[in-house]
């Protein structure tokens, strides 16, 4: 079979170390050279140590973007708490372009935070909020305040408060645990969906992220599962002989494009979840596999080796016809658009091995992300700021991110074993 249709089974049944915790931990890996200088200065506290650094887990995200280099702490000139104790000269000496100050109240149940961000060089106030929260949950409100200044400063809506999907592999040898889990994006909250002895692959999320589509081959072979989020309800939609892959929801939550090979050769077929019904897009003597919807729900990009080796190609849904678009290079696999249907982010096999790649559909210019060799499953953050995929770390199976524009990187390994299969969710508020 071809490399593109068993990664990630393959890739799986080759896991044999041992993870003894889910959560993730960052470790940047490249910063850009063009990060925009900020300052975050630690959050007053109005009421002793709190559990949660809220300043640093907001530098955090922001640095994590590759769009910030935020200020190291010792390199801060002061520690105001609001714009009144703010001298914008002194802040313009350490080549600060923005600031942000803060402080923290407990409340019963919960935290106020008051927040400002502040133009430097503008000397004006950019943004300003009071937040409450009655759960105590200090990192949730600081992804939101990471989301808010993100989007005031870029113009392009912040992902800190999204969430990713991802497989880990506990055990050795022949006694290995698989699980499936979500975390913030950050990697840590994590919370357990399913456990199996069988491998689990392609997690993707519905479009209101209250769902996840994954294959387990808990049966004994494979099956496409819907597991609601919330009530933890699962739902077995496909178990046909043969190949059950690589679901993907359509933008309306209304489908579930997916490849089988209950016909005969892998193709694309699609489900209606409404009433069960199945649609088949190709008819080809060649493997269809891997689809992805654009972001109009009118075509699909899915890989095919129709042209000898896997290529992606174009297929529009109402004629169902399809055309290549990737011609660079042999190997070019596993599409995924990004959000604004301009590009397509990809796997491409280049003298280095196996690589995140950016397709630019006007141009066709395709441009290598990553530096690393085994790259795989890559899956967009819902704002195209930056991609999340699995790659290698030494032996250990870990997951990578890098900008759109490959300017910044950093990697989520866990603490022991190997991690894989990302899906990163739509916005989830």
């Amino acid at each position: 079979m071809k490399r593109y249709l068993i990664l990630g089974i393959g890739a799986v049944l080759l896991w044999m170390a041992s993870a003894a915790q889910a959560d993730l931990t960052i470790e940047i890996t490249r910063g850009s050279d063009r990060a925009t200088p900020i300052a975050i200065v630690p959050f007053a506290s109005g009421g002793g140590a709190l559990p949660e650094d809220v300043a640093q887990v907001i530098s955090d995200d922001l640095e994590r973007s590759g769009q910030f280099d935020p200020l190291p702490r010792n390199a801060l000139i002061s520690q105001p708490s609001s714009s009144e104790g703010v001298n914008y000269r002194d802040w313009r000496a350490v080549d600060s372009d923005y600031l942000v100050v803060g402080e923290v109240t407990p409340e019963t149940g919960g935290y106020r935070i008051q927040y400002e961000l502040l133009d430097v060089y503008g000397e004006s106030r950019m943004l300003g909020e009071y937040l409450t929260n009655t759960t105590g949950d200090l990192r949730r409100m600081a992804h939101h305040i990471s989301d808010k200044i993100f989007e005031a400063i870029t113009g392009v809506r912040g992902a800190f408060s999204t969430s990713i999907a991802y497989v880990t592999a506990q055990g050795v040898g022949d006694d290995i645990r698989y699980a499936l889990y979500i975390a913030d994006a950050d990697g840590r909250n994590s919370q357990e969906i399913l456990s199996s002895g069988q491998p689990i692959l392609s997690p993707a999320w519905s479009p209101d992220g209250g769902k996840l589509a994954y294959v387990s081959f808990e049966s004994g072979r494979p099956a496409i599962y819907i597991q609601n989020l919330a009530s933890s309800q699962r739902v077995r939609v496909t178990s046909f002989e043969g190949l059950n892959g690589a679901p993907a929801w359509s933008p309306d939550g209304r489908q579930l494009a997916m490849t089988l090979s209950k016909d005969g050769q892998p193709e694309i077929y699609v489900l209606n979840i409404g009433d069960r019904s199945f649609t088949r897009l190709t008819n080809n003597s060649a493997i269809d596999t891997e689809p992805s919807w654009a972001p109009d729900g009118r075509s699909l990009v899915f890989t095919s080796d129709r042209s000898g080796g896997p290529q992606l190609y174009r297929l529009d849904i109402a004629s169902g016809q399809a055309e290549r678009i990737t011609f660079t290079g042999n190997y070019n696999a596993r599409g995924r658009y990004s959000p604004d249907g301009e590009s397509l982010f990809l796997i491409h096999r280049g003298s280095n091995g196996y690589q995140v790649a950016r397709q630019d559909l006007d141009t066709d210019r395709l441009v290598t992300l990553t530096d690393s060799r085994a790259d795989e499953s890559p899956s967009v953050a819902p704002n195209g700021s930056m991609v999340i995929f699995a790659t290698q770390q030494g032996s250990s199976g870990v997951l990578g991110a890098v900008s759109a524009d490959g300017r910044a990187s950093f990697r989520l390994p866990s603490a022991q074993g190997d991690v894989r299969e990302p899906a990163w969710s739509p916005f989830l508020n």
